[in-house]
């Protein structure tokens, strides 16, 4: 399982020291950069953070999916000689990246419980004769007594801590083993750490730093503008007709479908194969054989989407998934955006859709209030819940809700890429309408959720209603000519508007302003958003539109190839070469290895392994389709 690989790499085997140099000299990184990972320059913040790792400084890296957090540690590594230690949460991750790491010539292994006696012999031997380069662990395998006794007679120079979001109880992924690695800081206190995520707010940094005992740590905090992804919020009408129109547009594309619950996942992934589509369910209540055969037949290409719970994700390393549909709402923004980040991690357009109708709150809601957390917990989720709420509800850009969220400023007024800013809201002249929720908002006998004002604006007949004799009120049914999600939304823009509020985390309700009386008494003019408008369907994104001729013929000649070699090698196609490297290739042509050598993502380790192959497979191609060349 290990398959490792005895290659020469830039360090000094056999040192046995814990020391990093703080005035080590920088040299060759964009060299290494070159050779092992085949690209000419660093994506922004990774030359910086490499450095800051090799002066022996403590790092925090923020980085959205995508961004290149891997080659952070790994390209280190190499330099640095010795043990780099890289605590994942996921075998599965694991398997991809020593599999990658392989592929390129860079010695690797993963330690977990899945090794059987003779694989963890054959690791615990290169760790001794110091061949191996980079060691996954999981944090309950690294804490282990027996682990960390064996760690302190290894020639340790770096360890990195991914998924590092899932040491705060703040964040979104809270996982309690994670907070037991502060321990290696003591342990190992002149090497650098370096904790990376791709979603932090910044109490959940701040919160990563202090359990770490990181006081001193570099902060890095890239962008969370992921400028490829195309955000989209439908009305859920008809989602499975919905699904299966969008899927069929893009039939040869990778994607992953967001469900509620694991009925859902089995049912959806059921109906898509029942029209021909390359579908599986995965949920934690499967089977764990199952699970990973649904991720590896994924992993692999030999399906095509998977329909899952939010159990199915932070594990998958997969660059080419074009689509991320969340069939139901997330519970919070955190989620959402590294669900929505496992779109596109290759660099090239990807979508992100959302099929959304206000009563899946309620769904959701009562699933966080009786999940067993305690009374703070909750109300910590339920805010959260309110935040993705107010994102599905908003008519301002998506991207710039998402920026803001997370601290990051928007200064653009069209991203041209959400459905807001393609299909905006038509606004109209709408105070009397506001007038009707406005006076409901003071007209009721305490403050109350969106739900029940909606229900007394239309007419609701409910028991509720009844009950609190809410029917008697001058503005019973005085809205009944919209309905009550026409209601919802104007409500929401009223809040943005400052003239309601919402208030409360576990039950949130209305209430007025001090400027709701302009509305009702001064004349103040509101504009809201005629009914109807700014409602996309599913139709073929622009990006969508395949490329006609030989080079879209190429592309798929080549991964017909690339699946072949990859299959025979029993690793993921895109550890071969991403759909990028593909792409250019298709679009180039090269006869020659110096003409190969140029393509992004090849660099000499991976020219040597298998130009001869794809240069004479182009070859091949062009001789036989010259009306395409």
């Amino acid at each position: 399982m290990s398959r490792l690989k005895q290659t020469e790499i830039t360090g000094q085997p056999g040192r046995k020291d814990h020391g990093v140099a703080g005035t080590r000299k920088i040299t060759g990184i964009d060299e290494l950069l070159k050779k092992y990972w085949g690209y000419s320059s660093f994506l922004p913040h990774q030359k910086e953070i490499i450095e800051s790792l090799l002066q022996g400084q403590d790092t925090l890296a923020l980085m959205a999916t995508g961004g290149g957090k891997s080659l952070c540690y790994q390209l280190p590594a190499l330099c640095l000689g010795g043990l780099t230690i890289v605590i994942s949460p996921l075998i599965s991750l694991m398997k991809d990246q020593v599999d990658d790491l392989i592929t390129r010539g860079i010695p690797a292994a993963a330690y977990n419980s899945t090794l059987e006696y003779r694989e963890r012999e054959e690791i615990e031997k290169s760790l001794g004769n110091n061949t191996l380069r980079l060691l996954y662990v999981s944090p309950e395998k690294c804490m282990q007594q027996n682990f960390i006794s064996m760690l302190g007679s290894l020639p340790v120079r770096l360890i990195a801590i991914d998924e590092a979001h899932c040491i705060s109880e703040w964040g979104h992924d809270f996982r309690p083993e994670y907070r037991q690695l502060s321990v290696l800081k003591k342990k190992f206190p002149s090497v650098p750490v370096i904790a990376l995520t791709a979603t932090a707010i910044p109490e959940v940094r701040k919160d990563i730093k202090n359990q770490l005992g990181l006081s001193g740590a570099n902060e890095f905090i890239g962008s969370f503008n992921r400028k490829n992804l195309q955000y989209r919020v439908l009305q859920k009408n008809n989602p499975q007709e919905m699904l299966i129109s969008y899927i069929g547009q893009h039939r040869n594309d990778s994607g992953i479908v967001y469900c509620f619950s694991k009925r859902e996942t089995e049912e959806i992934a059921e109906e898509l194969r029942k029209h021909g589509f390359k579908s599986g369910a995965y949920h934690a209540g499967l089977q764990k054989s199952a699970r990973e055969k649904i991720q590896d037949d994924f992993i692999h290409d030999n399906i095509k989407i998977v329909c899952a719970t939010v159990a199915f994700g932070m594990g998958i390393d997969k660059p080419d998934v074009r689509y991320v549909i969340h069939y139901d709402l997330p519970k919070s923004i955190e989620s959402y955006y590294q669900e929505t980040g496992r779109a596109g991690r290759d660099g090239q357009p990807g979508e992100c859709i959302l099929f959304y109708r206000p009563g899946d709150v309620s769904r959701v809601r009562s699933l966080l209030e009786s999940d067993g957390s305690g009374e703070r917990h909750v109300r910590m989720a339920l805010r959260k819940l309110q935040d993705m709420t107010r994102y599905a509800e908003s008519a301002i850009c998506r991207r710039k809700y998402l920026l803001n969220y997370f601290g990051e400023e928007y200064s653009g007024d069209n991203c041209a890429s959400c459905d807001t800013c393609n299909h905006p809201r038509e606004l109209a002249d709408g105070s009397e309408n506001a007038k009707i929720i406005i006076q409901c908002v003071k007209q009721l006998p305490s403050n109350f959720g969106i739900e029940l004002i909606t229900d007394v604006i239309t007419g609701s007949k409910s028991s509720r209603i009844r009950n609190y004799h809410l029917d008697t009120l001058p503005v019973y049914n005085s809205g009944s000519m919209y309905n009550k999600q026409q209601y919802r939304t104007w409500i929401g823009e009223l809040i943005r508007e400052g003239f309601l509020a919402r208030t409360g985390d576990k039950y949130p309700v209305i209430r007025v302003t001090h400027t709701s009386d302009r509305v009702l008494n001064h004349g103040t003019r509101v504009m809201l958003s005629v009914p109807g408008s700014g409602q996309e369907k599913i139709v073929p994104h622009e990006r969508s539109v395949c490329i006609t001729g030989g080079e879209e013929k190429l592309f798929l000649h080549l991964k017909i190839l690339r699946k072949s070699i990859a299959d025979k090698g029993r690793v993921p196609p895109y550890v071969i070469f991403p759909d990028k490297s593909l792409r250019e290739m298709a679009h180039t042509r090269p006869r020659d290895p110096d003409q190969f050598r140029n393509i992004p993502g090849v660099g000499e380790i991976k020219l040597e392994k298998y130009g001869s192959v794809f240069i004479s497979a182009i070859k091949t191609f062009c001789e036989e389709n010259k009306k395409w060349v």
